[in-house]
């Protein structure tokens, strides 16, 4: 599932078969303290509508202009905004940045992205494949990347960046969303898997226990009543997803970290005290356990801000997730 804020390939292609056309913008490069990272997109519609960012707002509106006079031309362009940049377009990024961005109208014509194409990627991003879209201004030819095709995609898929390469073609990565799993449906989850959400997660939540893994104590989430190893099992934890447990109970959390441990996932938290733990790490050394395996754990979960109440330990949790995903450790 992709989050509504990050389907923007989605809406563009949703918007073209409608028969409202639609445009891709996509920044392509930053320099300075640009408010978006390359590879994020804004769909524009024949009617001006939009959806998404590549500045956090500073030149949406001459993009969206761009944008509705490539769908008239057919044509795309790449374009420069920046404070510092004599050559830059008038409207300027209050940050100070530089950005440029790459404004592709969607259609048949020789320079337009195919809606075949863009249907193309869409499907890999339904189906959880990572694939890049490589786009060549010069020639405006694309085509879309699997991992193990190209050596420089392959880079850019392990760092999760989108770019510009040396030889002038823009790769956009579109990886798997990342995911999260949360054993215990405890009220810091409650808080969590919404955080988490926000943040591009798509979070699911394992717990037996009906009373406590209810729709009415967490509406609208992914709820699994299985045991947590068979449910982590069935949902087969990539290097693009991260394991919290949050039941200090053993007879649930164990099992759910030992299936962990057992999967390539970047990140695995576990709630409860350092007493907790230590007996934890006991039980994990007597199951067979190497010491390499069991310094994945992060013990107690979550980084140390002084978190009372489940929000704040819920924001302690998300950020040392984060913390380990761009940072490593």
């Amino acid at each position: 599932m992709t989050a509504t804020h990050d389907a923007i390939p989605e809406c563009a292609l949703d918007w073209h078969r409608r028969g409202l056309r639609a445009a891709l913008a996509t920044v392509v490069e930053t320099w300075g303290s640009a408010p978006r990272q390359a590879g994020s997109q804004l769909a524009i519609s024949g009617a001006g509508e939009i959806m998404g960012s590549v500045s956090g707002g500073c030149v949406e509106g001459a993009v969206v202009t761009e944008a509705l006079e490539a769908l008239q031309d057919g044509q795309p362009r790449l374009l420069t905004f920046g404070v510092s940049d004599e050559t830059a377009f008038a409207v300027g990024l209050a940050c100070g940045g530089t950005i440029r961005v790459l404004v592709e109208p969607v259609g048949e014509g020789p320079a337009a992205l195919s809606p075949v194409l863009l249907s193309d990627l869409v499907a890999a991003r339904s189906a959880r494949r990572a694939v890049a879209l490589e786009v060549r201004p010069e020639g405006w030819s694309r085509r879309l990347l699997s991992p193990g095709e190209d050596a420089a995609a392959d880079a850019r898929f392990r760092s999760d960046r989108s770019g510009m390469e040396e030889d002038g073609r823009f790769l956009a990565i579109h990886n798997p969303p990342l995911r999260l799993i949360v054993v215990g449906a405890v009220h810091i989850a409650q808080p969590l898997l919404t955080m988490a959400r926000l943040c591009g997660y798509d979070p699911t939540l394992i717990d037996p226990r009906e009373a406590f893994g209810s729709s009415a104590r967490f509406p609208g989430e992914t709820i699994l009543s299985d045991w947590p190893d068979e449910a982590l099992a069935a949902l087969a934890p990539d290097a693009r997803t991260a394991v919290v447990t949050l039941t200090h109970d053993p007879k649930l959390d164990d099992p759910a970290i030992r299936a962990a441990l057992a999967s390539p996932c970047f990140y695995l938290g576990c709630l409860g005290s350092k007493k907790t733990h230590a007996r934890r790490l006991e039980r994990l050394e007597a199951a067979g356990f190497t010491a390499d395996q069991i310094a994945r754990i992060h013990a107690p979960v979550g980084l140390d801000i002084g978190a009372k109440s489940p929000a704040e330990i819920a924001v302690s949790i998300l950020a040392q997730v984060t913390q380990v995903l761009r940072l490593g450790g």
